[in-house]
């Protein structure tokens, strides 16, 4: 049947998609996806902001799409609670939870997609926080098996739970920018089926979801006959440390400067001035972070800290490190140049590190795609490594494994209720 509105046709695609839809590629991306984020939430207990607020985001280490959001943390959370709570007779099996899943990042991928200002770097809202809602809320619709009609006003609803201003990136208020996505999703999938109603055209109008957006410009969802999911074409960025995306081509060149400083022989203190050559992204541009939460979003401290220890790790954000003298010495060398082809955009944007010694020599190092980026994905044992790492510090290694295992093998799984039951805290044992 012909819809008329873009808003009917996202009813209608997220009713009529099924298990069958679901292509191997898509599957497996998801399954990865997953396993990342139940390791960086799991982690995430750990800090001082889960401590404060009882919630799991509070690190920038979850996945990263393209256009630029976070598309997993504001789904996964949203699912795994509906499906703990849901009767018995309506426990979702582990391809029910897959099959939610991949309609929230769906649904973000293809709100993203309507509008070319969202490829960009964002400077007004933060990504989770928009289309974030709107994919939890996506997700647990299906998971709660709605009609059409009921999903067009579930994006309703969500759409004006969404958006949360950029100013608070690099705060400890970021972290609540995903927290409420997930849950605001949930909550405006369960007003939705208490008969909350709203606007049936929310997708379809500049003053709807296109307020967030300058040049929205909404398109039909095609028919299911032969759908492709984003999914199958844009894989996500799974970090290797905690920090803004930008933050790893730096690291990626400053590590490889560092290598040729060394074998040279020529010492860190040596430097005379230090040149980043990067996108014009202001936010992250922080030439003297006060916190771990401004140094995880600024291009001079993680050059100047993979410069000095070569590497950057979880631990390269804690007080300790962040006030340095050495760091703080090298800071002060440091110089932001914004090359007119360098654009704010994680699929083409480039870093280019350049050193000047006081003994004369230069040496400069650029990384145009770093290891574990959607273009050099990292492989299933640096996942694993990476989970293994995230999740052992609360988990014991019994129930580590078993999500492991359990998450391999989601689709042959009759209630995903096991995978939550092995997120349970306890004290672990040796």
């Amino acid at each position: 049947m012909l819809r008329k509105t873009v808003t009917e046709s996202f009813g209608a695609t997220i009713e009529g998609l099924k298990a069958s839809h679901l292509t191997e590629t898509v599957v497996e991306r998801s399954k990865r996806m997953i396993l990342d984020t139940l390791g960086v939430g799991l982690l995430g207990t750990n800090t001082s902001v889960f401590k404060k607020i009882l919630q799991v985001h509070s690190m920038d280490f979850d996945d990263t799409w393209y256009p630029a959001t976070h598309p997993s943390g504001a789904v996964l959370p949203a699912v795994l609670a509906l499906a703990e709570v849901l009767p018995q007779q309506s426990k979702p099996s582990g391809m029910d939870l897959l099959l939610a899943f991949n309609v929230g990042i769906e649904v973000q991928g293809r709100l993203m997609r309507f509008s070319k200002e969202a490829s960009n770097i964002p400077k007004r809202f933060h990504p989770p926080a928009v289309v974030g809602t709107m994919g939890s809320a996506a997700a647990t619709s299906k998971l709660l098996h709605m009609g059409s009609a009921q999903y067009r006003e579930v994006l309703a609803i969500a759409a004006s739970y969404s958006g949360a201003p950029m100013a608070n990136a690099a705060t400890q208020t970021k972290p609540l920018h995903i927290g409420n996505a997930a849950r605001r999703g949930l909550e405006a999938s369960y007003l939705a089926l208490l008969g909350l109603e709203g606007n049936k055209n929310i997708l379809d109008m500049k003053s709807g979801f296109g307020a967030f957006y300058t040049d929205y410009t909404p398109d039909m969802l095609l028919g299911l006959d032969s759908y492709r999911w984003v999914l199958e074409d844009q894989d996500v960025a799974i970090k290797r440390f905690p920090a803004h995306l930008g933050m790893h081509w730096v690291a990626d060149a400053a590590t490889a400067l560092r290598m040729k400083l060394l074998e040279e022989n020529l010492p860190v203190v040596k430097i005379k001035k230090v040149v980043l050559k990067v996108p014009d992204a202001r936010y992250v541009k922080r030439p003297f972070p006060a916190s771990e939460h401004e140094a995880r979003h600024s291009f001079q401290f993680n050059t100047c800290t993979a410069l000095v220890d070569g590497s950057i790790s979880e631990e390269s954000f804690s007080d300790l490190n962040l006030h340095r003298q050495e760091i703080r010495d090298l800071l002060e060398k440091v110089l932001i140049e914004n090359p007119h082809d360098n654009h704010s955009n994680f699929d083409t944007m480039y870093c280019e590190v350049g050193v000047e010694m006081h003994t004369g020599e230069t040496i400069t190092e650029r990384c145009n795609t770093f290891y574990r980026h959607w273009r050099e994905p990292l492989s299933q044992y640096d996942l694993l490594k990476k989970f293994k790492a995230n999740a052992s510090t609360v988990l014991s290694m019994e129930a580590v494994q078993g999500i492991i295992d359990t998450v391999a093998n989601l689709e042959k799984v009759t209630d995903c209720a096991v995978l939550s039951s092995y997120l349970q805290v306890k004290e672990k044992t040796n």
